[in-house]
């Protein structure tokens, strides 16, 4: 059985698909079960995708990268979130925020942030979400005033990645205090994690996800130079928005990986399996379920994969990325739950693929904006 045809993927990232493939059979799957136990950060696996030329990649072919294509990246995605999805969001989190300053950077800042991270001599994280605010991107409080030619950041930020393994951070602070003006007091900033005033540790265990770290930031007037504003000041949030559009396409491929390992799993696990004297797969409750997450899944897939589109050509892109987002993780979210209910008791058996699929389908409709946001942001741009 088939899932992640490649049919629906653009002639032009077929080729990276089948590479991450490969990488995902040979490093991924065999390490996964062991890495969710420990919750240990995979390294060996961040290094090994390093040398494949699968970390850090989309980052423009002028400053160290392969300028890999939203298609591209969300090809891997469904590849290795298949496989494992802590480990693949490790892996694709080593330059997440660096595509804000490939996007907006000046020159300098580009040579001088990008290139390390695409020649993975460093790896960097996003840090955006508040301990009391997630979703609420004009409602953060850590603040950024400027004094001289430095900046002061005051305040702290949750759910890092890689916010204490980074070189450095892509930080979302406040740097005015216009009531009239909601969406234009932010900006962004390229903070060091050796600045003075930086200080990170790991959020405590998670229930999934486990092999992929987050952070708990405390900043206390930490000083980063005014040549480490990203963009313009007060652009930040118009900056963040269009970047969760690109963002949240790919969190859908996270869902369509994890909705693949789910169906692989329930099918492999009902076929061959007696009860009643018959096979499982021979009752039709069975068979429905099965059906009806194929259906869903295929669903799924196909609004990705054309919001994948219209986001690249610049077509009404919040309103695509919201839905595929909203579509593909609740997709496998409702698949993970189907295949728990057709394993019965072994479902809650830790050492099997279907119970850890089922605690990290619930991180997705969170993260990139709870699925709740998506549902205004899809009705506010219909």
């Amino acid at each position: 059985m088939e899932l992640l045809t490649e049919d629906v993927v653009p002639e032009g990232a077929r080729d990276v698909k089948q590479e991450a493939r490969e990488f995902a059979a040979e490093h991924i799957e065999p390490a996964a079960a062991d890495y969710y136990e420990s919750g240990e950060y995979p390294w060996e696996i961040l290094e090994a995708g390093m040398d494949a030329g699968l970390v850090a990649q989309d980052i423009s072919e002028e400053y160290g990268g392969r300028g890999l294509s939203l298609t591209e990246i969300l090809a891997m995605a469904e590849e290795f979130y298949r496989a494992d999805a802590g480990i693949a969001l490790t892996l694709q989190l080593a330059s997440f925020g660096a595509e804000i300053t490939d996007e907006y950077g000046s020159e300098e800042q580009k040579e001088r942030l990008l290139r390390p991270v695409a020649e993975n001599e460093q790896i960097t994280g996003l840090a955006v979400s508040e301990p009391e605010t997630g979703s609420d991107l004009a409602g953060m409080q850590t603040t950024a005033e400027k004094d001289g030619d430095e900046y002061v950041l005051n305040g702290e930020k949750y759910w890092v990645g890689n916010g204490v393994e980074a070189d450095w951070v892509t930080l979302y602070a406040k740097t005015d205090d216009d009531e009239d003006n909601r969406y234009g007091n932010y900006s962004l900033f390229a903070v060091p994690t050796d600045t003075d005033g930086y200080d990170a540790e790991h959020i405590p265990e998670k229930m999934g996800f486990r092999a992929s770290k987050q952070a708990h930031i405390e900043l206390n007037d930490a000083r980063v130079s005014e040549e480490n504003l990203i963009g313009t000041e007060g652009a930040g949030f118009y900056m963040l928005a269009d970047f969760f559009n690109h963002g949240r396409v790919v969190v859908g491929g996270h869902g369509l990986g994890l909705a693949t390992a789910a169906i692989e799993e329930a099918h492999e696990f009902v076929h061959g399996r007696t009860a009643f004297g018959r096979d499982v797969s021979e009752f039709q409750k069975v068979q429905h379920t099965l059906a009806d997450m194929r259906t869903e899944f295929e669903s799924a897939r196909a609004l990705n994969w054309r919001a994948a589109k219209k986001v690249t050509d610049h077509d009404n892109a919040g309103l695509w990325a919201a839905m595929a987002k909203v579509k593909s993780t609740e997709t496998a979210t409702m698949c993970a739950e189907r295949g728990m209910q057709l394993h019965g008791g072994r479902s809650v058996l830790t050492e099997n693929r279907i119970a850890r699929v089922y605690r990290d389908v619930r991180i997705p409709v969170i993260y990139e904006g709870a699925n709740e946001i998506q549902r205004n942001l899809v009705y506010g741009q219909w």
